[in-house]
């Protein structure tokens, strides 16, 4: 299974920068123009995504009143399930608009469906990547018709067991997924700092034969760097025109000026990481120089035998390498030296490297 693949055209791996998808979630505010601004923003901001969410609140729950329909913790505690993702759904006649404005500005959009009409609306429009969102890791049937499609499958691990995870993949390679990337996440809004745990990036990379990324939910841009540092080849961060303007997810959601630093950033810190090096890089070659080498610092006449008095390590690096001092002392000047001359081996009598 090849840890690189291809969305849209873009390709995502380790050997590629990161990829960074602008999850616009709910932060539309129930507006189709707001919606639109977005996908605008995340294009000026340089995220290579826009990913929105393809469910109505009747497809990902009933309307009910019972107790365990109702958030007792949290962001949005005290709002029922149905209510809040009434409010928080993308309208369905919206979704071809969206994807066309998307394609128009030669942003990738792709989105979570939840349920398989969401997934017929989403093939009719040619997303072109499917999400599997953190607690419908454990709905295998949906895994297996998303993985269906034959297109790239991004299955968030928020709340998971690896035994969960294992069993996700699992399932999207025995339904025919040969593109699947699994999303490190978790699941708190927001995520406190402490609590994102990226070894878990560097472990998935071990224990699974797929690429890994973050989906991160922390309210700044630190942890999402450090996810590339230990291997995150993709990075979603939800995002939003102003948090003043409110909305469901606008609290831990990034504004269009932080959306471009968490791109220039990733893209540093990718770069930075780089390849095993051992020998001066370009930058090095001019500070190369400055190195310690063997000089004579007093006078020395012809015959006259090297001292740590008149032979000394210094900067910078014209002379013979420091390790030859001990073998230096003791031999004798081939001719008279002057102090401030690099020392060289047709100086020395008798030397030999």
């Amino acid at each position: 299974m090849a840890s690189t693949f291809e969305i849209n055209g873009r390709p995502v791996g380790p050997d590629h920068p990161p990829y960074v998808v602008a999850e616009l979630s709910g932060n539309h505010n129930g507006d189709i123009g707001r919606a639109l601004a977005l996908i605008d923003a995340a294009k000026a901001a340089g995220a290579d995504a826009v990913k929105i969410q393809t469910y109505r609140a009747d497809t990902i729950t009933i309307d009910h009143d019972g107790p365990e329909f109702l958030l007792n913790d949290g962001l949005w505690k005290g709002r029922r399930l149905y209510e809040l993702y009434e409010e928080a759904h993308t309208p369905w006649d919206w979704h071809a608009e969206l994807f066309a404005h998307a394609r128009n500005l030669g942003i990738t959009m792709f989105s979570a469906p939840f349920d398989p009409t969401a997934i017929e609306l989403l093939e009719r429009l040619h997303a072109p990547a499917y999400k599997i969102a953190s607690p419908e890791i454990v709905d295998l049937d949906l895994i297996e018709l998303c993985a269906r499609t034959g297109k790239p499958l991004i299955i968030s691990t928020g709340m998971a067991s690896f035994e969960e995870i294992e069993e996700a993949v699992a399932t999207a390679r025995a339904a025919g997924a040969t593109e699947i990337l699994v999303l490190h996440c978790t699941s708190g809004y927001p995520t406190p700092v402490d609590q994102a745990n990226l070894s878990t990036i560097t472990d998935l990379t071990k224990r699974l034969d797929v690429a890994i990324g973050l989906s991160d939910h922390t309210l700044d841009n630190i942890v999402a760097a450090a996810a590339v540092a230990v291997g995150a080849v993709l990075v979603e961060k939800h995002f939003t025109l102003s948090r003043a303007d409110g909305g469901v997810d606008s609290t831990f959601s990034l504004e269009p000026a932080e959306l471009e630093k968490l791109v220039k950033d990733l893209r540093s810190v990718h770069a930075a990481i780089g390849q095993p090096n051992y020998r001066p890089t370009a930058a090095e070659k001019i500070t190369l120089p400055m190195r310690r080498s063997l000089y004579v610092v007093a006078d020395i006449a012809s015959g006259e035998a090297f001292t740590r008095q008149n032979v000394r390590s210094i900067r910078p690096a014209n002379g013979m390498p420091p390790r030859h001092l001990k073998s230096v002392l003791g031999k004798t000047a081939t001719r008279a030296l002057k102090r401030g001359e690099p020392l060289a081996s047709d100086m020395i009598q008798g030397f030999t490297v």
